[in-house]
């Protein structure tokens, strides 16, 4: 089962660095911006080889390419999530391109609306990002340390700015590591919530949006929301342990089931808020 990018782009935050434009997926990096349609990949023509094989490994990274999505849905088959896979078929979690990015869009989405958190990341984007032709390349640390909690501010991210600027300093500084590839979940989680402004929830995401593991936020609404409304029950009465009670046994596919139940009730939330 291939990818469907067109619906994996309608997951991602959009923050000014990407397009979805006549089926084709395009990305702005620092030094140019680069396409997917499903089988081929576009670059600059200035590009060197080095940077194109960088670029296909990110828009793959990004895009989750290599996802065996049939293998999940054999998974899903016999029991209450079987649904999901015709709701969303060929459905990939996004990634963030850079593990920087994905902490900062992680901190930004605490405590508010996924619509909120999207539209104060575009917002720091334009503010300290670099201009592609209709693009941003997100910002590196480098610009976000050179701006004052104030002028953070100017983005709506409020306390989150504070946050932001201090593990962005922290990172520089090479005080806070956040290349945790060869981790366990566990030990990843247990330092990145050392540091103030990480949370649990904030560091499940981040491993999960940043580095791919195979980790959700059992205690985020929208994930509690949709498991109460696939199984008939009022949210207020699912806790986190009962997130993880129906969503642990599926074993490596867990990450990706937390992701499409969580799809599961952004779309069915528009649809009540569109009637």
């Amino acid at each position: 089962m291939a990818v469907d990018i067109e619906k994996t782009t309608r997951e991602m935050i959009r923050n000014g660095t990407w397009k979805f434009e006549n089926g084709v997926f395009y990305q702005a990096f620092r030094n140019g911006i680069a396409g997917y349609d499903g089988e081929n990949f576009f670059f600059p023509d200035s590009w060197s080889k080095g940077e194109r094989k960088e670029a296909m490994e990110k828009l793959s990274f990004i895009l989750g390419l290599d996802t065996d999505l049939d293998s999940f849905y054999a998974e899903i088959s016999d029991s209450p999530f079987a649904f999901l896979a015709e709701e969303f078929r060929g459905l990939t979690v996004p990634a963030a391109p850079s593990t920087y990015q994905a902490l900062v869009e992680t901190i930004a989405q605490q405590q508010v609306s996924f619509d909120f958190a999207q539209r104060t990341i575009a917002n720091l984007v334009a503010l300290a990002g670099k201009p592609i032709n209709d693009l941003y390349a997100f910002p590196g640390a480098e610009d976000v340390a050179e701006m004052d909690e104030e002028k953070l501010k100017e983005a709506k991210l409020g306390y989150r700015a504070g946050y932001i600027r201090s593990l962005t300093l922290l990172y520089l500084e090479g005080k806070l590591n956040l290349e945790l590839w060869d981790w366990k979940v566990e030990d990843a989680i247990k330092y990145l919530t050392k540091f103030r402004g990480i949370g649990k929830w904030t560091a499940e995401l981040f491993l999960a949006y940043g580095l791919r593991k195979n980790v959700y936020p059992a205690g985020d609404l929208g994930l509690k929301r949709g498991i109460a409304k696939i199984f008939g029950r009022s949210v207020k009465e699912v806790k986190e342990r009962d997130v993880r009670e129906v969503i642990e046994p599926y074993g490596k596919w867990k990450g990706l089931l937390a992701f499409y139940v969580t799809c599961y009730d952004r779309k069915t939330e528009l649809e009540r808020k569109g009637r």
